[in-house]
């Protein structure tokens, strides 16, 4: 019977209701030990097992807490018969973790992807619930993975539920909810049969203070010992009552307790094997047993709390611990669960015990498990005697923990690391890291600095790395030095890179010779591998070369999709969506963010999402909507801030706030390499009119010139356009109009078209040429529509108006379909309609089979039809 617990008991049962309906959901309980979670998971177990829904259970284990995977395999061992059905790279991923196979897994949000799509197969049986108990306890890896599916699931028919301490176990984006404690009416029905004198109930519930685990042992112990108990924390209380308990067995009966408690994972088979050499074996359990504190199967020992196995942990000497832990590892057939108790067996300096520690982070690295496999490099530079070695394992312990998410680790390792050393090599070998959390925490100057003062003492393959490197964030830091320092150490050491090359020649205004060199970049793009690849988008897009830069950033993100690497993926999507936005494609590069934001977020890539907002920014700042364009461009991090400015600088251009526009671009763009990036120099055209509508000449002519000599040096067809548009602006020549009008029909950039044909508009009708100027203008009405900018497209009616054309002003937008679609509903109907299955889009879109068949479900009325069939016939461009 369970007292009190109305409310979360309604939660629960609403949760598992919702699954059965074709809702998945997940949700935290949070509290503090002996509150009631773990009854609370049984009662729902036992409930959905009633029901016939199948049950999959995990429970964190302290002294698990760093072993790769433990969790999850625990959690999945019994479902392993279903890997085969899972697309490749996921199968292989969770093979690795079973230890079935021994495919390196190269992203380490791939695990949480094939988590997902192993519950969403289960479920398709039936529904399914996931139970987590003690999740504080969790290693990273599987509360990563666990967490990711958990924020992904849809219409899968799971319901996963995670029971955690207060503290630990940090699940955003989760709905909570913590058990409350017991009034006083609860307490006296739950202590009812223990036969306790009212006196001492009373007493029983002041000190449990609520908690029912409490309740049960102080009336135990009250009823044994009528002795009132020291006034300490409700835990603490509980921990001495456990510590009396076990303080009266019998030495041996201790001992093995011990064994249970060091061992963690109720392994009997293992705990027997090491209790033998000690000296006590299985009827040494038996006491233990009677009294209630463990239960014994033929293959497990369990704990009726955690906090017993706590109290048999704790009140051992370190001697015995140590012996305990010693006796477990040379037991254990499994090189894992050896590392993880040599280490708390071991108190001097061992190079032995260091290199097992060694190879065992490698198994987890392998696995993506990298906060696994950061702690054991730590624990082995712990028992390493040799200082320099000791200084390679806590640098490799460093680069491990930023792969794993942690960069404030990272940089505590990596300074911990640099305080133990002076060899300039060490140095060198630790810079990348210590600039790479430099960088994600907002010092990108200091970053690119950092790698150029390092390079000096680093092997020439690493240096050339740490150049190329230290100039990318020199470029995105405005730091025009470290560009062209990086560049001419590079030529120094016969190693020039035509990308790092180029970037220093724009960082002088010598577009020249700068975009040739970005050009070669992007020609070796099938030259290098992925890395060439990185560099010849980055290059296509500093060139303006649009085209390529969408072609390289589409097939990027194929390349993320086909091999599962989501933490990659949402950059990728960032880029390509911006591309989009460049080609008019306003929906697709909204259906494109709107994946990589919630990517993102189930990844923990917060910084990242901010960065993104850049995107629907300038969609807005287009389509007029000014509350949502300033909205997206509040907390944007220092690395996207130009394009936050151009966004919100075009929104005050096409209010006419022409002083707000031009000081704010100014302001943004400055000297220094931010200038010429991609963004700052389409941002030109805006700096230029706006000067132009102010009647300054003056401060539109430097921006002017500096553009016109970019687009002639890249030789793009847009870009040489809006070049001569923005000198038909200073100058009113027609013959630039015409140029631009002509080069624009090369194709690029639409919405810089319209404005172009706009401008050609205006300047026809106040040369009361009016029927060349309604041509021009309704060219470019017809695109602002399309674009749905509407500002601009009331400003061309306005223009229309005064040019002579009624009919064209009255003319609706006409309805596009796809605009009844969400982000990801457009995304599914799109690869639908294209041929794929319902599980080949859940696999490209990281998603789950029946996820992607809801979004189809709810697509089909929109679009006006009933069947994939009826899908591939409509225009979804």
């Amino acid at each position: 019977m369970l007292y009190g617990r109305s409310t979360e008991l309604a939660a629960l049962e609403d949760l598992v209701a919702r699954a059965r309906g074709g809702r998945s959901g997940a949700l935290v309980l949070r509290g503090e030990a002996g509150i009631g979670k773990t009854a609370l998971l049984d009662r729902a177990a036992q409930s959905a097992s009633a029901s016939g829904m199948r049950v999959l259970r995990v429970t964190g284990v302290e002294p698990e807490a760093d072993l790769a995977f433990g969790g999850l395999v625990q959690l999945l061992w019994p479902v392993q018969d279903r890997l085969d059905a899972l697309p490749e790279p996921q199968a292989d991923a969770l093979r690795a973790v079973l230890g079935t196979g021994r495919t390196r897994t190269q992203d380490r949000f791939l695990t949480g992807l094939a988590v997902l799509t192993l519950l969403a197969d289960l479920a398709e049986q039936g529904p399914l619930l996931c139970l987590v108990d003690d999740a504080q306890w969790l290693d990273q890896a599987t509360a990563d993975a666990l967490l990711f599916a958990a924020r992904r699931l849809s219409a899968e028919q799971v319901a996963m539920v995670f029971a955690t301490r207060e503290e630990g176990f940090a699940a955003p984006g989760l709905t909570e909810l913590r058990p409350s404690r017991l009034d006083t009416g609860d307490a006296v029905r739950l202590l009812a049969d223990l036969g306790l004198a009212p006196a001492l109930r009373d007493q029983v519930i002041a000190e449990s203070a609520g908690n029912p685990l409490a309740l049960i042992e102080f009336g135990a112990a009250r009823r044994d010992d009528p002795g009132r108990f020291t006034p300490v924390t409700v835990a603490d209380r509980v921990l001495s009552s456990y510590r009396a308990q076990i303080a009266r067995l019998p030495e041996r009966t201790r001992l093995a307790l011990l064994v249970a408690a060091a061992e963690g994972r109720g392994d009997l088979p293992l705990q027997m094997k090491a209790a033998r050499t000690l000296g006590v074996d299985l009827e040494d359990l038996e006491d233990a047993e009677q009294a209630g504190l463990i239960q014994v199967t033929e293959s497990t020992v369990a704990f009726r709390h955690p906090l017993i196995g706590t109290a048999a942990y704790q009140g051992a000497v370190l001697a015995r611990r140590i012996a305990v832990h010693q006796a477990l590892a040379d037991a254990a057939e499994d090189p894992d669960c050896r590392a993880r108790h040599l280490p708390l067996a071991t108190t001097s300096p061992d190079d032995a015990v260091a290199a097992e520690l060694v190879a065992a982070a490698d198994r987890a690295a392998d696995r993506s498990a990298y906060a696994a496999a950061s702690l054991l490099h730590q624990q082995a530079a712990r028992l390493t005697p040799d200082r320099r070695e000791q200084v390679h394992r806590l640098t490799d312990a460093a680069a491990l923990a930023l792969n794993a998410g942690h960069a404030g680790q990272a940089e505590d390792l990596a300074l911990q690391a640099e305080r133990s050393t002076d060899e300039p090599e060490d140095l060198a070998r630790l810079a990348p890291v210590r600039a790479a959390v430099m960088f994600e925490l907002g010092n990108q100057r200091e970053a690119a600095r950092l790698l150029l003062r390092r390079t000096h003492s680093a092997d020439p393959e690493l240096g050339r790395g740490m150049l190329r490197t230290g100039a990318t964030y020199g470029w995105f830091a405005g730091d025009a030095d470290s560009v062209r320092e990086a560049a001419r150490r590079l030529a120094a050491l016969g190693e020039a890179d035509p990308m790092v090359e180029g970037m220093a020649y724009l960082v002088d205004d010598d577009y020249a010779r700068g975009l040739p060199l970005l050009e070669r970049a992007v020609a070796a793009r099938q030259d290098g591998g992925d890395a060439a690849r990185t560099r010849a988008l980055l290059s296509a897009i500093l060139v303006g070369d649009d085209a390529t830069a969408m072609e390289l950033a589409a097939a990027e993100v194929a390349r993320c999709r086909a091999q599962g690497l989501i933490g990659a993926l949402p950059q990728a999507l960032h880029l390509l969506a911006e591309r989009q936005v460049l080609a008019g494609a306003h929906r697709d590069a909204e259906a494109s963010v709107a994946e990589a934001v919630e990517i993102a977020r189930d990844t923990g890539l917060r910084q990242r999402v901010a960065w993104l907002n850049g995107v629907p920014a300038r969609i807005a700042a287009i389509e007029g909507d000014e509350q949502r364009c300033r909205s997206l461009t509040q907390d944007v991090p220092d690395v996207g801030r130009v394009a936050a400015e151009s966004a919100l600088s075009l929104l005050e251009l096409t209010r006419g706030d022409y002083e707000a526009a031009l000081g704010r671009l100014e302001a943004a763009i400055g000297p220094g390499p931010h200038r010429h990036t991609a963004m700052a120099m389409a941002a030109v055209a805006d700096q230029v009119e706006a000067a132009v509508r102010l009647g300054d000449q003056e401060r539109a002519e430097g921006p002017m010139r500096a553009f016109e000599a970019w687009a002639q040096a890249g030789g793009q067809p847009w870009a040489r356009a809006v070049a001569h548009r923005c000198r038909a602006l200073v100058d009113g020549r027609e013959e630039d109009y015409v140029q631009a009008v002509r080069l624009h029909g090369q194709g690029g950039r639409p919405f810089e078209r319209a404005r172009t044909e706009l401008l050609y508009g205006e300047w026809l009708r106040r040369a009361r040429r009016r029927s060349e100027a309604r041509a021009s203008l309704r060219s470019a009405l017809e695109i602002f529509e399309r674009l749905r900018a509407v500002p601009w497209t009331e400003r061309v009616r306005t223009e229309l108006r005064a040019a002579g054309d009624a009919t064209t002003v009255a003319k609706a937008t006409a309805e596009n379909v796809l605009d009844r679609l969400t982000p990801q509903e457009l995304q599914v109907v799109r690869l639908a309609a294209g041929g794929n299955s319902s599980r080949e889009i859940a696999a490209q879109l990281f998603l789950s089979r029946r996820t992607v068949e809801h979004h189809l479900y709810k697509a089909y009325p929109k679009l006006g039809v009933g069947s994939r069939r009826e899908l591939a016939r409509l225009n979804l461009t």
